[in-house]
């Protein structure tokens, strides 16, 4: 009741007279309306719509306004009839009401399509409103202004519902069809995007019916030219609505009659564009035609005949009237008509590349008809421009053409009087040849992205076009120049990434580097030029051409080029000194600068500087006190630079470092002392302050005492403090041994604080610095500091944190080995630190970093002399033993106690050793079964201490270790087997042949044997150690003998082996493996590659070069018809995509559909087993599948640009999204990765997609399943959302109505939309 009573008040006022009350009242009524308790009886509703739709004829705007804004909430709280109601009357006012209320009216209705969220209350609005949108659409005599808002209505309502609307569609699309001949420009282009949004929902015989209709305008030559140009934006906007639709006939028709257009065109840039959607969406068939796309681009990037190449010497004075004359150049080219059509042939060429961009699947077929019509029209050009005589283009060369296209500039301009200079200044402003060469710049840019096996080509002929253009005269097509060339040094460094020792592939892959260090003077010499230009926009791109963020360019430069710049700094610097000094310098350019000089004094070798360290440090160091902070702060950092460049070690190079030390010292402590700026600022001197302590300590002995309480004082900062803890590690560190007696003892106090706190980093940080004040300042630091520090590294040292406990431990062994520690140290490591080791030591965790810590502390507490090797040894072994509440030791913790009870053993000596040898032994000769586990550690030990210490002199122990391969306990076999190949290792020429020797007599322990043998190879090849050529023969001969052998895990064992030797021996090796491809035997074949496998690691190694170019002989096996060889051809391609890409790129056009093919279930493979009570259906080809397609997505990362998408997404994808649980996982991977890095072939074939997905994630599992297969489900539907999550990120993806139907089923599904949900927002 006191709701009606409100409501009567607010809708009173609503009426009122004062438009302030109206505007007040009517901002109640919206605040009522947004509550969700809000509720309106029937009268109530009557009263709201119409006062509503009354507010919305108001003559003050802000009321009308707030009346449109309380539609939103009332159709949600009203009934539907009520909503229908006002949609007729805002129709009614849209099409017979006054002019001034049509506007709100429109936005009204808008509003009110918009908040429909019901199908039902759709379907009523939809019944009212469309015949009356189509009767303002086509009615006679209806005005333009009218047409123009009911087709914005029109398309807003299709775009929302125009799948409920199918009894209407043909209707609508006649009154579209219609209005594309109108003679108004604006209803023909609303027309355009109304037919847009209905073609998506539109049945395939009236989208049939459409292009044809536009086919047919297009093809009626006495179609005016602006009636031509809608119909070529008919077909882009169709293309890139419903492209996937569109059949190869009608694609093909209207392909060609966008052809016939563009290739008419004159001064065009969209052609260009085109070009460039073909390299990026199809580099492998625009292969033939890359020649002449890079030389017409180039050519047409400099194109401006308003312009000379002379005019870019003109003085500073002469500069500075050129700038006031170019903006007055004009040439009238052409008359009304010309333009016409030149706007026409421009919108034919924005419709090919949305064609072309749509449907990436068919630019093969595509291409043979664009490209030769193409070309054939700029042969007809250069015809004549006069170089008739010139032999047929290569496409590669279009692109450098138009670099330089300029025809309204001629080449003798420059030598103009002055009064053809005022001719010139009469020119009106419309030259748009600067369109061309900037289409011609990113068309170049696309060429160099997606051929990067055209580098070198590209180097030769586009490099110097590309330097020259740096003197471009129109600012925005600069920036496109600059950025190709950054695009031109990304891709040199992306190819040439980590082969700098692969001598063989040099010819191919580092000719691009070579090639661009002699551009190197050149390019210095364009953007010295550049900097001299009084267009801050200019000097900005210019110096980002040079380093890092100097827009990237000499970043990359550096990069591939490291110290490319050492001849040319001179040059350099009085760009980079006017730069940071003049006063009309912006912020952003100061901060490019300074950039750009901090990475190239890192970069580059100190003496290069020395003889202008003068000229720089000064403008540097007055940068240091700019107000702006982040001005500030990069001067900051380009101090830290300069402080190693001025004093690179302690010896110097004879360079006079003294009389920069106080004003650099000077400048950073104005900052350091400052509380007033920004943290970036007090970060930045806190590090630099430590730098210049460290590097000039030894001359600031005056100045010490004031500078260092005050990194003390920024350690108690808590926002600071972390900087200032890596500043004393800074110092800590310096070889000047820096007098730190007046705050040593605040400093140790302070840090050993921080090793409570929470915060990782700062814990972290501390404990190396402590590490570091301890090496350089123990002697001055008290036992008693020691004692306590200890104490707090007891608590960092857990399996939780590796990392911390590495640290934390060398920490302890820096503390015993300090000669001067007292016994209450060791006492203290003892008791507190020593039982967290013991603890860790049997944690299955440890590993890496850590384990080697905790080995050296071991090792430590041996040399420190304050615990005895027998308790210690006693508390290693007990440690291994079971207990009651945890049960057995993890395998990994009895290989880390072994690696422990060695270095332990080393350390005590040799006696100590040993003995602890014959210990060991004696366990060995237990013939108790008892004492496997003792037995189990025993083993380990020994092949530890083995490898570590030749063990010769105990007599017979490998007879003894090889006792242990008759035990009934496969983990004591294992051991044994391990035991033996490391005692080899320390004795080679000893236990070797022994080895050797058992593997040809012992049969029944042959594999065990294999994989002693392993160890000795595989220890080898990570210490870069090499056999004696016998021995290596010899275990070749009897490698190869057991390539055939009946057992798969020996001739895995096998493979392994020979992969390791290759990397010691490559040289015999491959040829050797290479020969063994064409054996008769299948076994024989399946190893071989299995052992190229094996020997493709991810660092460079020897046999990179040799085995370049046989590894088509090996990859070449997945052909083979036995399916064991193509399964092994995979996983040996998989590892080359993830290990060493650049040695496969080359054979990828040929590999790629043979590992396709392997993606297609084959019938062939299936086979039916009959166990009698039911019968099973075994699939043999699976698991070729899954490694096939696990290899794609390896290639997906390391050679996408090898990979074509289209080609494999349909069918192969597509059915491996159908397969069995173990492939859709890689597939739905595989497709996630697609629709992050193509999504326009995957949009093209959407629709296809869907089905296997929906069926993934509605599968449901038998009632009597086990957990395991209600398990693999449930990963299965999260692997399928996480695709389907990638998919809805693409753009456009809403115009496939089936997946649109698969989102609107997810999110009705309670179960399907959490998971979704999680998903997405991980």
């Amino acid at each position: 009741m006191a709701t009606n009573l409100a409501m009567t008040s607010i809708l009173e006022k609503m009426t009122g007279k004062d438009k302030d009350y109206r505007y007040m009242a009517t901002s109640d009524l919206l605040n009522e309306l947004n509550k969700e308790s809000f509720k309106a009886d029937a009268d109530l509703e009557i009263k709201l719509s119409n006062i509503i739709i009354q507010q919305l004829d108001d003559a003050a705007g802000d009321v009308s306004g707030l009346a449109v804004k309380c539609l939103a909430p009332l159709v949600k709280k009203v009934s539907e009839a009520r909503v229908v109601e006002m949609a007729n009357k805002l129709c009614d006012k849209l099409l017979n009401g006054k002019d001034q209320h049509r506007d709100i009216a429109s936005i009204a209705l808008k509003t009110i399509v918009a908040e429909v969220s019901t199908q039902s209350l759709a379907q009523s609005i939809l019944v009212a409103v469309t015949p009356q949108l189509i009767k303002g659409i086509t009615g006679p005599g209806t005005s333009t202004e009218i047409k123009c808002e009911c087709l914005d209505i029109l398309c807003d309502v299709l775009h929302k519902f125009g799948n409920l609307m199918a009894s209407d569609h043909e209707l609508l699309l006649g009154a579209l069809l219609s209005q594309l001949n109108s003679n108004q420009a604006s209803v023909r282009k609303k027309t355009v995007s109304c037919i847009a949004s209905l073609a998506s929902s539109l049945s395939d015989d009236l989208l049939a019916r459409a292009t044809d209709e536009v086919v047919r305008n297009l093809r009626n030559k006495g179609t005016k030219s602006e009636l031509t140009r809608t119909n070529i934006q008919m077909i882009g906007a169709l293309s890139r609505a419903v492209g996937y639709r569109f059949e190869d006939p009608i694609l093909l028709t209207l392909f060609q009659c966008l052809i016939n257009y563009c290739t008419s065109a004159s001064e065009n840039d969209e052609e260009l564009r085109t070009r460039k959607f073909f390299e990026v969406r199809c580099p492998r068939d625009i292969s033939s035609y890359c020649d002449e796309i890079l030389r017409l681009s180039l050519e047409y990037l400099s194109y401006d005949p308003n312009f000379t190449d002379n005019m870019e010497e003109d003085t500073d004075d002469e500069s500075h009237e050129e700038e006031e004359d170019e903006l007055c150049f004009n040439l009238n080219l052409y008359d009304e008509d010309v333009s016409w059509k030149n706007f026409v042939r421009r919108a034919a060429a924005k419709c090919l590349a949305a064609l072309i961009v749509s449907r990436p699947e068919l630019l093969s077929k595509l291409y043979e008809e664009a490209c030769p019509k193409l070309i054939d029209k700029y042969g007809l050009k250069m015809s004549v421009r006069g170089i008739l005589e010139m032999p047929r283009l290569r496409d590669s060369s279009l692109s450098l053409e138009y670099l330089s296209y300029d025809p309204n500039f001629t080449d003798n301009m420059e030598e103009d009087t002055d009064d053809e200079s005022h001719e010139r200044r009469k020119m009106n402003d419309e030259d748009v040849s600067w369109k061309v060469r900037r289409a011609a710049a990113k068309c170049l840019a696309a060429l160099i992205v997606s051929r990067p096996e055209l580098l070198s080509k590209l180097y030769e002929e586009a490099c110097p076009k590309l330097i020259d253009r740096f003197k471009e005269r129109e600012e925005n097509v600069k920036m496109d120049v600059f950025n190709t060339f950054i695009e031109l040094l990304r891709q040199t460094g992306n190819v040439t990434k980590g082969q700098d020792d692969m001598n063989e592939l040099r010819q191919v892959i580092l000719i691009p580097r070579w090639l661009l260090k002699q551009e190197v003077p050149k390019i210095v010499k364009s953007i010295n030029r550049q900097l001299r230009e009084k267009s801050i926009k200019t000097k900005v791109g210019a110096s980002r051409c040079f380093e890092g963020h100097f827009l990237f360019c000499c970043l990359e430069l550096v990069v591939v080029l490291p110290d490319c710049l050492a001849d040319h700094i001179g040059s350099l610097i009085p760009g980079i000194e006017k730069a940071l000094s003049d006063k009309s310098s912006t912020s952003n350019l100061k901060i490019e600068a300074l950039i750009f000089t901090r990475l190239v004094l890192a970069s580059h070798s100190p003496p290069v500087f020395h003889p202008h360290i003068k000229a720089l440090s000064g403008p540097v160091l007055s940068a240091v006190g700019e107000r702006y902070y982040k001005v500030t702060a990069e001067a900051l950092r380009v101090c830290g630079e300069l402080v190693r460049v001025v004093r690179p070690n302690i010896e110097g190079f004879g360079f006079d470092f003294k009389a920069y030390v106080l004003p650099i010292y000077n400048a950073i402590m104005s900052r350091l002392t400052n509380q007033d700026q920004d943290q970036e600022v007090k970060e930045c001197a806190i590090s630099c302050m430590g730098l210049v302590v460290a590097t000039f300590g030894d001359n600031l002995s005056a100045e010490l005492p004031a500078c260092l309480p005050v990194l003390v004082d920024r350690m108690g900062n808590e926002i600071t403090r972390l900087t200032a803890v890596k500043a004393f590690a800074v110092i800590a560190a310096s070889p000047l041994q820096i007098d730190l007696s007046c705050v040593l003892e605040h400093v140790i106090a302070e840090l050993t604080a921080f090793l409570r706190k929470a915060n990782r980093a700062l814990r972290q940080a501390t404990l190396g610095t402590l590490n570091s004040l301890i090496v350089a300042y123990g002697d001055k630091i008290g036992p008693s500091a020691y004692e306590v520090i200890i104490v707090e590294l007891s608590s960092l040292i857990s399996d939780s944190d590796l990392h911390m406990t590495a640290l934390a431990l060398e920490l302890c062994c820096t503390l015993m080995a300090d000669r001067r520690s007292s016994p209450n140290v060791g006492l203290a490591v003892r008791n507190k630190v020593l039982p967290q080791a013991l603890t860790l030591i049997k944690s299955s965790l440890l590993q890496g970093q850590a384990l080697l810590a905790l080995q050296s502390f071991f090792a430590a507490l041996v040399y420190s002399a304050n615990t005895s090797f027998d308790v210690l040894l006693d508390s290693l072994l007990s440690s291994a033993k079971p207990s009651p509440q945890s049960g057995g030791v993890a395998k990994q913790a009895l290989y880390s106690i072994a690696q422990c009870v060695a270095v332990l053993c080393l350390a005590a000596g040799d006696q100590k050793c040993s003995s602890t040898v014959e210990m060991l032994t004696e366990i060995l000769k237990d013939d108790s079964s008892t004492n496997s586990a003792k037995q189990h550690l025993a083993l380990l030990c020994l092949g530890e201490i083995g490898r570590r210490k030749d063990l010769s002199s105990h007599a017979h122990i490998e007879n003894i270790v090889i006792e242990s391969f008759q035990s009934p306990f496969e983990e004591i076999k294992s051991a044994a087997s391990y035991a033996l190949g490391n005692i080899a290792v320390g004795n080679l020429s000893k236990y070797l042949p022994f080895i050797l020797d058992q593997i040809d007599n012992q049969q029944k322990k042959q594999y065990l044997l294999l994989h002693s043998l392993k160890e000795v190879i595989v220890r080898q090849s990570v210490d870069k150690a090499e056999f004696q050529d016998s021995s290596v023969e010899k275990i070749l001969k009897l490698l190869f003998n057991h390539c055939e052998s009946d057992e798969e895990g020996v001739r895995n064992v096998v493979a392994e082996c020979l992969g390791k030797i290759a990397l010691i021996e490559p040289a015999k090796l491959v040829p050797a493996l290479k020969v063994r491809t064409t054996s008769p035997a299948a076994f024989t074949r399946a190893t071989v590659v299995i052992a190229v496998k094996y020997s493709i690691v991810e660092r460079p190694e020897k046999i990179d070069e040799i085995i370049y170019p046989e590894i088509s002989s090996f990859l070449m096996l997945i052909k083979d018809h036995d399916r064991q060889h193509v399964g092994c051809s995979s996983l040996a391609l998989s590892t080359f995509a993830h290990n060493k890409p650049n040695l496969i790129k080359g054979l990828l056009p040929e590999l790629l559909p043979l590992l396709y093919d392997q993606t297609i279930v084959k019938q062939e493979l299936i086979r039916t087993v009959d166990l009698g009570p039911f019968k099973h259906i075994v699939d043999d080809g699976l698991e070729l599948r899954k490694a096939a397609f696990e290899c794609v997505d390896t290639l997906l990362d390391s050679c996408l640009d090898q990979v074509n998408p289209s080609s494999f997404i349909v069918p192969y994808l597509k059915s491996g999204l159908d397969d069995h649980y173990d492939v859709k996982m890689p597939c739905h991977l595989i497709l996630s990765k697609l629709a992050d890095k193509c999504p326009s072939a995957v949009l093209a074939v959407l629709e296809s997609l869907v089905d296997p997905l929906q069926k993934t994630i509605n599968f449901k599992p038998k009632q009597d399943a086990v957990k395991q297969e209600v398990d693999r489900n449930e990963d299965m539907i999260r692997s399928a959302l996480r695709a389907i999550a990638s998919l809805n990120r693409i753009s456009g993806g809403d115009c496939s109505h089936k997946f649109k139907n698969l989102m609107t089923e997810i999110s009705k599904s309670p179960t399907l939309w959490e998971k979704y949900y999680s998903i997405r927002n991980e």
